[in-house]
């Protein structure tokens, strides 16, 4: 069990590195933020289930497991809203993307509120 909790953890180390170059290598804001969400809750997620895992097999202790489920799913659950909510802000404040988009809901929304 040691072991996959060991992968669990370095698979997190492997997304937080992934997201970090995503963040110095994309182009507008909205891009940048979208790898900084991924980050956060793929980077976290193998943590938690590894904290979980620990906790459950290594230390016997099944409240601190619950504790870091409940957490956990906290964090899945919150961040993702989070990462949303600060792109419609950056975008009503006149932050733009690089390139034209396809599809424009936060433009749409906003001449619909005015």
């Amino acid at each position: 069990m040691r072991i996959a909790i060991d992968i669990l953890i370095a698979c997190s180390v492997f997304f937080a590195f992934a997201g970090v170059v995503g963040m110095l290598r994309m182009p507008d804001s909205f891009c940048r933020m979208q790898s900084s969400t991924n980050i956060a809750t793929f980077g976290v997620l193998g943590v938690i289930i590894g904290g979980f895992l620990y906790a459950l097999t290594v230390l016997h202790d099944t409240s601190m497991a619950v504790k870091i489920a409940v957490l956990g799913v906290f964090y899945i659950v919150t961040n993702p809203i989070a990462g949303h909510a600060i792109a419609k802000a950056a975008y009503r404040h006149g932050v733009r993307p690089e390139k034209d988009m396809t599809i424009d809901k936060y433009g749409e929304d906003l001449e619909q509120n005015d």
